[in-house]
């Protein structure tokens, strides 16, 4: 099975089924290997069309006719997606090469007439490749860097038009990659000369004492130094919401939501394998991921319980630090979770009071002079800055503390943890952190 067979059968899977395209791309990576074909570029036509779906639909449309390609199977569709974007976006690839597999593609899979039918499609671009958008502002941006409408619509409203472009953009990009030190393995000097002499390069981030960026992801996840437990991969706005909470030796701290674990995994690091973290998600497969880490990197001080955050109990005051990493949007990772765009169904309303609903659950679980730490993975105001509001002023035992003396203050707002991630090139996040009185 060629890359391009298996890009086509993930792509689908992705957009007909709605799996999640990270999973199978960890699931099918290893046969690519196998069969010595290119899993670089599996993964990038993967990545590159499911961000991309929009701006290809757009264009195809233009290429055929338009009522005729909207009942189009999405077979069909997803074999011109994969043509197109090798057109447009794979340089590395000749024009000739990216139409003629595709057309193969098409005869092995589906048969020859659509297989015509992509050909003509696909040449007809080529003869006029010229792209004219919409003239409103909103449709042009959804339509040129590949969102819903909807959502470009709620982004205007939010930041206006141009720093609603910037985030689009920056979305599209490729993210870099950031990796945390483990510091009961070894220390970010040491880390740094291990990769210098092997000629990779990583950069100290400004977001953390343990944090490092880098452009060579591929050889940095497969060096042993990964497989040893040195490091693992966190953005560096994850990163600094364990900061924020800082959590200290000895300590008993909760994490609700902890799954897959990368939060939970630092505060551990942080505890230096001492006191104890409770770590509390109900999907057993994502526990499956922080109990692999946990091991990868010999942590022996958290304890996972895999049921609903929401029915943990019995409630007591009973930690020096709690972390509710809450359920979201996700407008802040969109360049990491490509299939996230799309879900245009995710009902905001009702993830707000799920996040209300947290924030009074987990302020049970804090000892008096304790500490509790709200974060999400968004930079959308109604679940961030409303939250904090709304539950300061229910909740007269909890002062907010400000950030900036745990954080570097150009990641800071009105005392919160707030990334923006065309400014500060990371992923977009928040954090608010709480003192109970006594």
């Amino acid at each position: 099975m060629n890359f391009r067979q298996e890009a086509w059968s993930t792509i689908l899977k992705v957009f007909k089924d709605h799996d999640f395209s990270d999973t199978l791309l960890q699931q099918r990576a290893n046969k690519l290997k196998q069969s010595e074909e290119s899993v670089a570029l599996y993964y990038t036509l993967v990545k590159g069309v499911i961000k991309m779906r929009g701006k290809l639909d757009y264009i195809l449309s233009h290429h055929t006719d338009a009522r005729k390609y909207a009942a189009t199977d999405l077979k069909i569709k997803t074999l011109l997606y994969i043509g197109l974007y090798q057109l447009i976006y794979l340089d590395s690839i000749p024009e000739h090469a990216a139409v003629n597999e595709t057309v193969e593609l098409a005869k092995s899979i589906l048969s020859d007439s659509v297989a015509d039918f992509i050909n003509a499609v696909l040449r007809n671009y080529l003869r006029h490749p010229e792209i004219v958008y919409p003239t409103d502002t909103i449709e042009r941006i959804a339509v040129e860097h590949s969102y819903p409408p909807d959502l470009i619509t709620e982004w205007v409203k939010l930041w206006g038009p141009e720093d609603t472009e910037y985030l689009a953009i920056f979305f599209n990009e490729n993210p870099e990659l950031h990796i945390r030190v483990n510091a009961t393995a070894t220390n970010p000097q040491k880390l740094e000369q291990y990769f210098a002499k092997r000629d990779i390069m990583i950069e100290p981030s400004p977001a953390g004492k343990l944090m490092f960026k880098s452009r060579h992801a591929d050889k940095i996840l497969a060096d042993v130094a990964f497989s040893e437990g040195y490091f693992s991969v966190q953005d560096s706005s994850a990163a600094m919401v364990v900061d924020l909470l800082d959590p200290k030796e000895e300590q008993s701290v909760l994490d609700l939501f902890a799954a897959p674990g990368g939060k939970c995994s630092f505060i551990a690091e942080k505890l230096n394998n001492t006191g104890e973290v409770i770590a509390v998600d109900k999907i057993p497969n994502k526990m499956k991921l922080l109990k692999q880490a946990a091991d990868r990197l010999q942590l022996t001080n958290i304890r996972l319980i895999v049921a609903d955050a929401f029915k943990y109990g019995p409630k007591a005051p009973a930690f020096d630090r709690v972390l509710v990493d809450a359920p979201c949007s996700g407008w802040g990772v969109l360049s990491r979770k490509a299939d996230l765009r799309w879900q245009v169904h995710q009902d905001i309303p009702e993830l707000i009071k799920l996040q209300e609903k947290a924030l009074e659950h987990a302020a049970g679980f804090v000892k008096p002079e304790g500490y509790m730490v709200y974060s999400t993975c968004t930079m959308n105001p109604a679940e961030n800055e409303d939250q904090v509001r709304k539950f300061l002023k229910e909740n007269p035992k909890f002062q907010l503390v400000d950030a900036s003396k745990y954080i570097p203050r150009e990641y800071t707002e009105n005392g919160c943890l707030k990334t923006i991630p065309f400014k500060h090139n990371m992923d977009g996040a928040f954090a608010a952190k709480f003192q109970k009185s006594r």
